[in-house]
């Protein structure tokens, strides 16, 4: 008996510990809102659902669904066009892009 839970003791570390396969690779695509939950009164970060189409090099017009927190004051609207960027082998699996880093300052040559 005891060898038994040992047994499964080990499978259950196993599973938790080994890889399972490899991941999609993120890919950069376009998300077009067909559809939005009412803006709501409150300020802050606020639950929207969005339901859109997502453009991109392996999926066209692919339709999303998805709950997530937004912050009010840049609610979405319908029409919207918002870069993101989602999973190779399920698109489903989304989210908005991250915004583009600041451009490098401008080094000046030293003043001699």
């Amino acid at each position: 008996m005891l060898l038994l839970l040992v047994a499964v003791l080990g499978v259950f570390l196993a599973q938790r510990f080994v890889s399972r396969g490899p991941r999609g690779e993120r890919l950069s695509g376009t998300l077009l809102v067909t559809g939005i939950s009412p803006r709501p009164p409150a300020t802050g970060h606020q639950f929207v659902t969005i339901a859109g189409v997502i453009n991109g090099p392996n999926v066209n017009e692919h339709a999303v669904y998805q709950r997530m927190a937004v912050d009010v004051e840049h609610w979405p609207t319908v029409g919207q066009l918002f870069p993101v960027v989602y999973s190779s082998k399920n698109p489903d699996n989304w989210r908005f892009a991250p915004p583009a880093p600041p451009p490098p300052p401008e080094q000046q040559p030293p003043v001699v």
